[in-house]
């Protein structure tokens, strides 16, 4: 009875000990007092218990008790079991604890709310919600909705919440968590294109295709975006996981067929270049090489739209004078671009980016517009009629010493342009008379120009049979005269000129026909030196 007594008082110095625990965590922050405390307690624990009293773990049958009549046990096991059940209840109350206990706590649990946890187990809860999200939901099958991608879903609308609130802290450890959530549910390889290769109208017709997990990719990008844009992010911390493979695989997303992602991204990456600054030559050299891959290699891609619009706010922010980096840009990806037959997807882009580039340095004009006649479009007129009006904004920004380089061969263009088929190409044509600027570089040059174009104004007045191109022609023939009439004849009159030697010219060669017809007659069938 002594023996189970003194088990008994045991077993409530254990119980006393939790308790006191308890309220020393709530009293006691710092814990000092609390530990000398406990130290007391341990030390006035009797040492009769032995080891099967006590401990289960090894599998031994906690029945068997045999009285010890030496001086007993020391109680270091019971020490160890007491303090491996109070690391438990460390991690619960750790809120309390100084900062210094804080190393090595576990993470929070992610399926609590921000709301349900203080202060600073908020961080933590933020980086184990970003971990749980790193789980990829299957979205290919719409009728299968699983637990997991609902609470995927909650969850990204929780951390988005959180980050726009401006309460998270992107420390390193966040940071990382961040890219690589980032990177598990983004990157991704698309599935090959089935759409057949076809004209750019029937391209522009096609709807587009929508990604089906759209509903967590568009808060993933809200959280990057969030993520990048920042206002206490650390760029520094923040390169060294946003690195050159991560951008790169951000540029490989820009091929989705999703209009929707491709917009955000185009968003995103605008950030990503204002922000981390020491990237900005490796995203020039990848979007250089994503148009050179374009261009020159597989002709498909379904962002060069986006891509472009994102180049334009970038040159504008080009330094002047222009690095032959920059120039080299314009040359070998934006010139080329004209020549596909698709570029009715991103021309007005392109042209934003050709009028940017003329803006910062305007002897550019002359290469842009050798570019533009180099790849005219012959048998496609909705392109033409894209040429035709880029040409015109390329005009109104050329100088006169660029415009005195190539106004011969331009013009020669122009006048093919004017005798068109296609009315509205030649109609447009007619309208560059309407730009004041062209007007006065037409007038100040009309000595070489008036020759070049006359003769197709004429051949449109005896010829086209549109009305409305008819009128046109009209109209700027009487501006010529009023410019210049004695040039106007003096043009006249060379045309008449050339066509009295094209038609005689014409006389010869058919006489010419006509003897040797003759010639061939008369010499008889059986003398002809050719076997038949």
């Amino acid at each position: 009875m002594s023996y189970d007594r003194e088990l008994a008082l045991d077993r409530w110095w254990i119980y006393s000990l939790f308790s006191l625990y308890f309220i020393g965590s709530e009293v006691c922050v710092a814990g000092s007092c609390f530990a000398t405390m406990l130290k007391q307690i341990l030390i006035k624990l009797p040492r009769k218990l032995q080891k099967s009293d006590l401990l289960d773990s090894s599998g031994s049958d906690s029945g068997n008790h045999t009285s010890n009549s030496g001086n007993g046990v020391q109680c270091t096991n019971i020490g160890n079991s007491i303090s491996s059940r109070l690391s438990v209840v460390k991690r619960v109350s750790s809120a309390v604890f100084p900062a210094s206990i804080m190393v090595g706590v576990e993470a929070v649990e992610p399926y609590l709310s921000f709301t349900d946890v203080s202060i600073l187990q908020k961080q933590s809860l933020f980086i184990s919600k970003l971990n749980l999200c790193c789980e990829v939901s299957d979205f290919s099958d719409p009728d299968k909705t699983s637990a997991e991608q609902d609470l995927k879903h909650q969850t990204l609308i929780e951390l988005v919440d959180f980050v726009s609130t401006g309460s998270a802290k992107f420390n390193e450890p966040a940071i990382a968590a961040m890219c690589k959530m980032c990177a598990v549910n983004l990157f991704r390889v698309f599935p090959p294109k089935y759409r057949s290769n076809s004209i750019s109208g029937e391209v522009e017709d096609e709807e587009p295709m929508f990604d089906p997990s759209w509903s967590n990719l568009q808060l993933v990008y809200d959280l990057l975006l969030g993520f990048i844009t920042y206002s206490s992010l650390d760029a520094k911390v923040a390169k060294k996981y946003v690195d050159h493979s991560f951008i790169s695989r951000l540029l490989d997303l820009f091929d989705s067929e999703d209009p929707r992602e491709r917009d955000c991204l185009k968003t995103i990456l605008h950030r990503i270049y204002a922000k981390l600054m020491v990237h900005r030559p490796f995203v020039r050299k990848a979007v250089s090489n994503i148009m050179y891959r374009f261009v020159f290699e597989t002709e498909r891609h379904n962002g060069i739209a986006e891509l472009l619009e994102i180049f334009g706010s970038i040159i504008s922010g080009f330094a002047v004078p222009l690095k032959e980096e920059h120039k080299m840009f314009l040359w070998k990806s934006l010139i080329p671009l004209h020549k596909l037959k698709l570029v009715g997807v991103y021309h007005q882009q392109l042209t934003f980016c050709v009028v940017q580039f003329i803006d910062k340095d305007p002897n550019l004009a002359d290469s842009v517009i050798k570019g533009l006649l180099k790849y005219w479009p012959v048998t496609n007129s909705q392109k033409e009629l894209m040429f035709i009006s880029e040409l015109e904004e390329v005009l109104e920004m050329t100088s006169m010493a660029e415009f005195l380089k190539i106004m011969v061969p331009l013009f020669r263009r122009i006048a093919f342009c004017l005798n068109s088929s296609h009315y509205q190409v030649a109609e447009r044509t007619h309208l560059l008379w309407n730009n004041e600027h062209i007007l006065n570089l037409v007038t100040h040059n009309r000595q070489v120009i008036f020759p070049l174009i006359f003769p197709a104004l004429e051949r449109n007045s005896e010829n086209h049979w549109n009305q409305a191109v008819l009128n046109l022609t009209q109209s700027i023939k009487k501006m010529l005269c009023e410019m210049d009439e004695e040039l106007v004849l003096a043009c006249r009159q060379k045309m008449e000129e050339e066509n009295s030697q094209s038609s005689e010219a014409t006389e010869k060669r058919k006489l010419i026909w006509e003897r040797l017809e003759t010639a061939a007659n008369v010499i008889p069938p059986a003398a002809c030196p050719v076997a038949c």
